[in-house]
């Protein structure tokens, strides 16, 4: 990744998204406005039952094979109006099931606008058109940023990350588009944006540090329409705040776009192709 090329609508793909809006960590510990921060991962070690889940967007949602536990963690808290994502890494079966505007509905039943079921030993990507729970079609748990990996001082993959307004188009890896516009000025789902290795980072505390360095070396990837510039990461109570501060000094004229396409394999897959 920072040794892709430069996109040529670099410049203009920044300027879209906000060369002088700042970068900002949607994620962290304690509360904000009086609700959590960050997208909980909610981790199963035991075998749950099947649930039995009800789509708005049923027509591009898995119909099955969701284990979610009872206490599965809603995004900024159960009486959340956002997003409502519920991300469940079931580790015995290697799968994350991912729901967007989830709403319990008693015993194992949910209720939810749309979800995926994602085999996290494959490279399969949905079928070609289908939304996730993320905009882009796109496994969210593999794109947040984890408290365990940020405090080891290693973020090994590409970030999830929002624009606010995308082109109604998607480039490799992604699989849907939910577009503003059909202007080639705007980002696409499934753009690469890169931190620039011209940044300095050497002063940031290290949590800090660790997304950074990640941004230069993996990128960020947009996933879905949201604030300028948001990265985002699981909601932990390890967290530092005040570390995770330090990222908003970056603004988004600290970032290039970049043309990912070399690293295609196949177009149905997200496995990247040997150099």
């Amino acid at each position: 990744m920072d040794t892709l090329p430069v996109h040529p609508d670099s410049a203009r793909y920044v300027s879209s998204i906000g060369a002088a809006a700042p970068l900002h960590p949607d994620f962290g510990s304690g509360l904000v406005d009086g609700r959590p921060i960050g997208i909980p991962i909610t981790v199963s070690d035991t075998a749950v039952p099947e649930s039995k889940v009800t789509f708005d967007i049923a027509e591009e949602s898995d119909p099955s094979g969701y284990r979610i536990p009872r206490n599965a963690r809603i995004e900024n808290g159960p009486a959340s109006d956002g997003d409502r994502h519920v991300v469940v890494w079931d580790r015995g079966l290697c799968r994350s099931y991912e729901l967007w505007n989830a709403e319990p509905r008693g015993g194992n039943a949910w209720h939810a606008g749309g979800g995926a079921v994602f085999d996290l030993r494959s490279h399969r990507l949905r079928p070609d058109g289908w939304t996730s729970a993320d905009a882009a079609g796109l496994a969210i748990l593999p794109g947040l940023v984890r408290y365990d990996e940020a405090a080891s001082g290693h973020v090994d993959h590409a970030i999830r990350i929002t624009v606010p307004r995308s082109d109604q188009s998607y480039v490799w890896p992604a699989r849907h588009q939910a577009g503003a516009a059909a202007d080639p000025a705007l980002p696409p789902m499934g753009l690469r944006l890169r931190l620039k290795s011209s940044v300095d980072t050497s002063n940031l505390a290290p949590q800090a540090k660790a997304v950074a360095e990640a941004l230069k070396k993996y990128g960020a990837i947009v996933a879905d329409n949201g604030s300028a510039w948001f990265v985002s990461g699981e909601e932990n109570p390890g967290w530092d705040n005040s570390q995770l501060a330090g990222l908003k000094a970056f603004k988004g004229s600290d970032f290039e776009a970049v043309d990912a396409s070399g690293l295609q394999q196949s177009p149905d897959s997200g496995a990247v192709a040997p150099k």
